[in-house]
């Protein structure tokens, strides 16, 4: 089978470089719309350098890895990367005029980042998702979460979004073309939310909120630009190699799609941009209905992680004082769990019933209701690009891929 790659920037380049170290595919066929550099030699040379992670020799077969890319031939725009054949398509940027059909393409991941909307007709002008169906592809799979943009629109029955080893299994061969594998926030916090939902149980749960301190990304500005037309976020043109940048996530509502029990919860998601290139945190912020007599401990949450990354290889339990540069590149690694910052408080919250507009309860004369509630802090690191998320979408890839065989 054929791997089709739509995009060639950080998650396109790192898949392209997670799949050519697997080689489950006979070949790889990249998209990338437009003609790059000099030509074929300045791509490879795009390929096979990363300033965050290194050489790709280096990455596939350590400090003594040489070059691995070879036998360029610039007419056909092909070249073989650690013995697996890779085309660089160079005309097309619309989605429905991409050559998958004329390549025997079938299995499409698109990296783009432009095309989110699954409810986008295939001959939108500025192109869609569906465009890769009709210029012959079988399944699409984006490397980003879902984002329906005409209000009152459902999620059409052929999408799905899944996080590998929380909700693969929603994913149906026979009915889904599309495929989301949410985010790398998304994806590191359903893997610290979902061990403690199992063991704790979500109807325990009262409110939870995270915020995540986020590596740069291709979307931000090297230095202070002006904004476009219209634009209403004036920080996201400032140079995030001198600032600070508080901005948005969606991980509230993509986590909803893979863990639907958290409809039900009380989640507010912030996120804040840091200058440094890979390596995020996510601080979470839990709320949990207790027993005032054996309430939930540190103890008790760090051992809950423990055990499960005993299960899971998508999660790791440390121990160890971490920073961010020590989760980069770590394989697979959905979220490493900071246990040495794990704080719990437990105490008995006072509510008045008076302020409950529909409430059957009574409290005595004073109208007061004692709760008890033990607020828990955990820290998750992810490698937001190569270490967690890329690989843990060439999982995903692979898993259906396998199914249409």
């Amino acid at each position: 089978m054929k791997l089709g790659i739509n995009g060639l920037g950080r998650i396109g380049k790192l898949s392209l470089w997670h799949h050519v170290s697997r080689k489950y595919f006979s070949e790889i066929v990249i998209n990338v719309g437009r003609e790059i550099g000099q030509g074929l030699n300045d791509l490879a040379a795009s390929v096979e350098r990363d300033s965050s992670y290194g050489r790709l020799g280096t990455y596939l077969h350590g400090h003594k890895g040489g070059r691995v890319i070879e036998e360029l031939n610039e007419e056909a725009g092909t070249m073989v990367i650690n013995g697996v054949p890779v085309k660089f398509l160079r005309t097309a940027r619309n989605p429905r005029e991409i050559a998958w059909q004329e390549n025997q393409v079938k299995l499409v991941t698109d990296t783009t980042g432009a095309f989110t909307d699954p409810t986008a007709d295939a001959d939108a002008k500025w192109g869609s998702l569906r465009g890769h169906l009709q210029a012959g592809a079988e399944k699409v799979m984006l490397s980003a979460p879902f984002k329906i943009k005409s209000k009152g629109l459902d999620m059409p029955e052929d999408a799905v979004t899944t996080v590998m080893g929380i909700n693969e299994e929603d994913y149906d061969a026979s009915s889904h073309s599309l495929i989301s594998a949410a985010s790398c926030t998304t994806t590191c916090l359903s893997y610290m939310i979902k061990p403690l939902m199992e063991s704790i149980g979500a109807e325990n749960f009262l409110s939870a909120s995270m915020v995540t301190v986020h590596a740069a990304t291709g979307s931000q500005q090297v230095l202070d630009r002006l904004p476009k037309s219209g634009a209403a976020d004036l920080r996201k043109n400032r140079s995030i190699l001198n600032n600070i940048i508080l901005t948005t996530t969606g991980a509230a509502k993509a986590l909803a799609l893979v863990i639907p029990e958290m409809q039900s919860i009380g989640f507010i998601a912030e996120s804040v941009r840091i200058p440094i290139s890979t390596g995020s945190l996510i601080v979470l912020v839990l709320n949990v209905q207790d027993d005032l007599e054996s309430p939930l401990k540190r103890a008790q949450i760090n051992s809950i992680y423990r055990e499960y990354a005993e299960n899971n290889p998508y999660l790791e339990y440390s121990e160890e004082q971490n920073v961010s540069s020590d989760i980069i590149g770590i394989p697979e690694a959905a979220a490493v769990i900071e246990s040495t910052e794990t704080h719990t408080r437990t105490a008995s919250i006072p509510v008045n019933l008076d302020k409950l507009k529909s409430c059957s309860i009574t409290a005595g004369a004073d109208h007061i209701l004692n709760v008890p509630i033990t607020q828990a802090v955990i820290y998750g690191w992810y490698d937001n690009e190569l270490g967690s998320y890329t690989n843990m979408f060439g999982d995903l890839t692979i898993q259906v891929a396998d199914k249409m065989l």
